[in-house]
This record gives C-alpha cells, sequence and structure tokens, in this order.
C-alpha cells in the first residue's frame, strides 16, 4: 500500500454545494474515495453566494485575513471552515467584492470582465492557506478557473521554501473552456512578462490561464482516455492541440467514476420499482410509469421507448437528430426528451411533440426526478454528441440496463462497446458526424430489440460493468506518486 499523501483539491464547483456541469459532480465524489483508499485531501473553493446560503448562520473563519497582491491595490480574502463530509475538509475561499454575486461566472450579458481578477485570487488564496492549514504533497487543480494555481507554484512561489516540494495535477474537464483575458492581465497579476510567451500564457495575443495549467503542471489528465488522444487534434484541442501534443507524455486520460449511491436501478428512490441483473421485472413497470409521467399512451411492449436526457446544444448532436426527426416519426418507437438549452432546439423539440404526438414528447426543464424515471423506464438512451470529454449519462444508462447509442467519441467511446459478434457488446455507435449514421445506429438498435432474448443479454452485459470511482481513483493515487517521487 502506498504511503500516506496529503492531496488539496482547487476548483470552483462541488456537489452539493454549487454545480453547473460535470466538474461539480467528479469533485463530490472523488476526494471522497481517495479518503476511503487511505488519503487525506482538503477542497478549496470559492465562497459564491450560492454556496454562502448552504452555510451555518455560526461561521467558523480559520483564516481572518490573507493579503493578495494585484498591481495597485491589495484584496484581503477569508478562509470559511466548510466542515468534513466522507472524510474530506472543505475550505472556503471568502471575497464578497468578488464572489457575493448572483451567478458564478458571469450574467446573460456575458462573462464577468473581472474573471481574471476573481479566478487568479483564489488561486493565490489557495496557495497562501495552505501555508496555514496543511501544505499538501500535491496541489489537483481543475479547469481554467484553478489553472494559475500550478502556474504560480511554479513561477513566482517556486523559491517558497513553504511549498518548494509540493507536486501539482491539472484536470482538463472540457478543453473549449479556457479564460481568455487580455495580456495587461500579466502584470496586473503582478507576474513577470517572460510569463506572457508563445510556450507560456501567450496565445493569439490574449493571456490564457487554460495554457498556464497545461505547460506549468507537472502532470495533466482529462476524463477518459479517447478524450486525451483527441484534444490533440485541430478538431477538438481548441487552438491548444500543439500545447496538448507537446505534454503527450505528461498528459492521462483517467475515466470518471460514477456515484452508484444515487444511480443505480436496486435502490434509486426516485423510481417506481426498484430492479438489478437477477430480477428485471421492475423495469417493464418504471416504463410504464416514464409513460405516464409524460401523459403518454400506454404503448405494446413491442415498442421501444428511447430517452434523452442532456442540455439541447448542438454539441450534444442536437443538429443531427433535427435532420433526422422526420425519418424517426416513421418507425415504430417513442422519443422521450428532458431537458433545457438552445431556444432553437427547444422550440424544435416542441413542435416535433405537437406534430407527432404518437412518437414524440418533451419537457423543457431541469428535473432530477424525471432524469432518473427516464434512465430506468426507456429501452434505449440516445447521446449523439459532437464530443463529450466523459459524459455520464450513458454510464447510468448501462446500470439501469438502457442500452445507449452514442457517436464513438470522448467517454463515449471508452465506455460502450459495439461489436458485430452476437454475445458481446453493451451498445452501439457511430463514428462520423453524419445524420445518416446516427440514424443506422439507431436502426441496428431498432432490429435487435425486437429479438428480445438477445436484447436481455445485452442488457444483463451493460449491468455488468463497473464504473465506480473505485478504479480511476487508483489511477489519480498512483499519477500523485509519481509526482512526488518526481519532485523530492
Amino acid at each position: 500500500m502506498s504511503s500516506h499523501m496529503h492531496i488539496v483539491f482547487a476548483a470552483s464547483e462541488c456537489v452539493p454545494f454549487v454545480k453547473t456541469g460535470g466538474l461539480a459532480d467528479v469533485i463530490g465524489a472523488l476526494p471522497a474515495e481517495l479518503v476511503r483508499q487511505g488519503h487525506a485531501v482538503t477542497v478549496y473553493l470559492p465562497l459564491f453566494r450560492a454556496v454562502s446560503t448552504q452555510l451555518t448562520a455560526k461561521r467558523q473563519i480559520l483564516i481572518q485575513s490573507l493579503t493578495i497582491p494585484f498591481s495597485d491595490y491589495n484584496r484581503f480574502v477569508s478562509v470559511v471552515d466548510g466542515g468534513t463530509r466522507d472524510g474530506v475538509r472543505f475550505l472556503f475561499i471568502d471575497c464578497p467584492e468578488l464572489f457575493d454575486r448572483e451567478a458564478l461566472y458571469g450574467t446573460a450579458a456575458g462573462d464577468y470582465p473581472d474573471n481574471w481578477e476573481r479566478f487568479a485570487l483564489f488561486c493565490r488564496a489557495v496557495l497562501e492557506s495552505s501555508k496555514q492549514l496543511g501544505v499538501p504533497d500535491v496541489f489537483h487543480a481543475h479547469d481554467w478557473q484553478a489553472a494559475m494555481l500550478p502556474v504560480y507554484l511554479h513561477t513566482v512561489y517556486a523559491q517558497d521554501p513553504a511549498l518548494a516540494r509540493c507536486g501539482s495535477v491539472f484536470t482538463i474537464h472540457n478543453a473549449g473552456y479556457q479564460g481568455w483575458f487580455s495580456p495587461q492581465t500579466t502584470e496586473r497579476l503582478l507576474l513577470p512578462w517572460d510569463l506572457y510567451r508563445m510556450d507560456r500564457l501567450e496565445q493569439y495575443d490574449t493571456f490564457n490561464f487554460l495554457k498556464g495549467g497545461l505547460v506549468f503542471a507537472d502532470a495533466l489528465t482529462t476524463v477518459s482516455r479517447k478524450y486525451a488522444e483527441e484534444i490533440q487534434t485541430a478538431e477538438f484541442g481548441y487552438a491548444l492541440e500543439a500545447t496538448f501534443r507537446r505534454r503527450a507524455a505528461d498528459l492521462h486520460g483517467i475515466l470518471n467514476g460514477v456515484d452508484y449511491d444515487q444511480w443505480d436501478p436496486s435502490h434509486d428512490r426516485f423510481i417506481a420499482a426498484h430492479y438489478g441483473p437477477a430480477n428485471l421485472a421492475g423495469k417493464a413497470q418504471c416504463r410504464r410509469d416514464l409513460l405516464h409521467a409524460f401523459d403518454a399512451p400506454d404503448l405494446p411492449e413491442t415498442t421501444p421507448v428511447l430517452g434523452i436526457v442532456s442540455r439541447f446544444a448542438t454539441q450534444k448532436g442536437f443538429d443531427l437528430l433535427a435532420e433526422i426527426a422526420e425519418r424517426l416519426a416513421e418507425r415504430e418507437l417513442f422519443l422521450v426528451a428532458l431537458g433545457t438549452g438552445e431556444p432553437f432546439y427547444e422550440n424544435l423539440l416542441r413542435s416535433l411533440q405537437e406534430r407527432f404526438p404518437h412518437r414524440f414528447a418533451v419537457r423543457v426543464q431541469y428535473d432530477n426526478t424525471l432524469a432518473h424515471k427516464i434512465e430506468a423506464g426507456a429501452d434505449m438512451f440516445l447521446m449523439p454528441s459532437r464530443y463529450e470529454p466523459c459524459g455520464l449519462n450513458q454510464i447510468y444508462s448501462l446500470r439501469y440496463g438502457t442500452v445507449p447509442v452514442v457517436r464513438a467519441t470522448g467517454g463515449l467511446d471508452d465506455t460502450v462497446a459495439e461489436t458485430v459478434n452476437p454475445g458481446e457488446g453493451t451498445g452501439f455507435k457511430f463514428h462520423s458526424y453524419e445524420a445518416a449514421d446516427f440514424l443506422h445506429a439507431i436502426d441496428r438498435a431498432l432490429g435487435c430489440f425486437a429479438d428480445q432474448a438477445s436484447w436481455q443479454q445485452m442488457m444483463l452485459r451493460g449491468m455488468a460493468v463497473d464504473y465506480s470511482w473505485k478504479q480511476p481513483a487508483a489511477e489519480y493515487i498512483a499519477l500523485y506518486e509519481s509526482v512526488v517521487r518526481r519532485r523530492s
């Protein structure tokens, strides 16, 4: 067994405190699993307004004032105790003038113009706090909001005797979000101008937070093996592919785990009946309950129900769905969709429901209960994403015996297996981002569904796969250890 390490996580989101995307789920689950495997973890988050309402009135302030310098003024930050959950210690960086706002990153009008200051301050404050509250073996920073932490650690803090031996790991959850700011950011953050170069933080005449993390962290990870390859190409690298390629030897794809406490049909508290591999009977009841929730007719058992839970966005493949909708209406199937997103696709789905009520039903909202009912009650689950760094719903679907039909990209490609051999495979995939290929994959699934015996075998193979956090956490621990060895 490895020696005991202390890891500090720095991120902008974490369930149950604050969430806009999959990052929050990872920060909510991975630290607890690292603790179960024998390590100490402290998670730092900004004290956003959304978080502050969840903390008790009697706040324990651990550090009353840290000075964070900027070019012609100082900001003063305090550190608030967030208590311990599942053995993980939570600490919040409090700076009301920067974090006590309606939204996390911006409003409908656009990103907050001072995001450079908000998140650089957060990164510096985590380093300064650690010196008083516990210096870790490794700092693990996530996404552009925490990307300046490895930059500071290995540049202006490089001579700090307290932090000299700390390693850094940086995880990219989505390379599309980078944190682009003006060149002046360099001096506003009191950084030497030699950091503002093409091989460091400069990218097309802007100061790029994400790029800084990629260049300076000891090791990089992303959330699936396939996505680690994809971001090294022009199609998925968002103009940073050369930087990803330069660090290819230090870039590791570690698939996200999922939380089976929340997502498992044998004990899911949101569904009509519990079921599992040994007894699939409850799934039929969940299917009836799902159709009822969508005010849909009671379908014959031979008609498959297709489910979608998603942001309605081009990134998620809704342009492909739009292209094949008329053709799907001719098939023997019923499609239920849940989500919100781009108005164009919200309206498209509503109009499909109006025109083909016997084929399509949509709810334009975010509803966790209904999301669980779709996972349990649908026969197939569609995820035709343009790109999907990891993806969670296809993994949930496997566990629920809801066969996924996915585009072979990122984590979707890593977690869903399709083969031509009967007795193998857990779902259906299409490779090129073409509507015809998507339709062909759905048709293969419909053909298989008609043969209930082999369909049930496919369901059971999917239900048997384990994507808990146990294995990914072990991979992170091995990576932390290699970083510690390199720095000692």
